[in-house]
């Protein structure tokens, strides 16, 4: 298990930069990007927001989610993320904030998603989610980000689905992908790819 302290950005910074994220074209797709974002936990350590989508949401009513969404036409994946973060959870980062990204995650709905990795000295109680995009946020510390996954075979896939244990719940791809990446990448140092996991079938439509 890995410390609260392992997420300095230094130490960041530079597992990021020794990845090679894998860039998939997004022709015939749609673009997104989404945003791991390291913040102040308020106890000298570091922790990363996940919003739960509300309810009455079109797309993935109720899910755990990352910040992020589409890719709007002219912006950039990572003007993307960093617009998203401000207008899902009121958080400014200046484009030297942005340290990394991680591997493009295909969809089965036809996204191509870009997780995007930035810095904020802020404490993650200075959010303030937007109610219409975001129900509620929850702050995840190293040790749940560092929790060993579940890989599940169904019958419909050759790829086994991936299963993020958080608290009580288990988050699935992409989320449950991106937070294990980043986990592996971030924390280990292992350049683990998640294009070998699958969504549980209730997500592919």
């Amino acid at each position: 298990m890995v410390n609260g302290h392992a997420l300095s950005r230094d130490r960041l910074a530079d597992a990021l930069a020794r990845f090679e994220p894998r860039i998939v074209d997004p022709t015939n797709r749609r673009s997104a990007a989404v945003v791991i974002a390291v913040m102040n936990d308020g106890a000298d350590g570091q922790a990363v927001p996940l919003t739960m989508r509300p309810s009455k949401m079109r797309a993935h009513p109720g899910q755990f989610a990352l910040p992020g969404g589409g890719v709007d036409p002219g912006e950039t994946g990572e003007d993307a993320a960093r617009r998203e973060l401000h207008e899902e959870l009121g958080l400014d980062v200046e484009p030297s904030a942005v340290l990394g990204r991680l591997d493009d995650y295909v969809t089965r709905s036809g996204y191509v998603i870009t997780p995007f990795v930035v810095w904020s000295d802020q404490p993650i109680t200075s959010l303030v989610p937007n109610r219409e995009e975001v129900a509620e946020v929850f702050s995840v510390g190293v040790p749940e980000i560092d929790a060993e996954p579940r890989f599940v075979e169904i019958p419909e896939s050759s790829k086994p689905v991936i299963q993020w244990p958080f608290r009580r719940h288990l988050v699935h791809a992409p989320t449950g992908a991106v937070v294990y990446q980043f986990r592996e990448v971030a924390l280990h140092g292992r350049h683990t790819r998640i294009d070998g996991f699958d969504q549980p079938v209730f997500a592919w439509r």
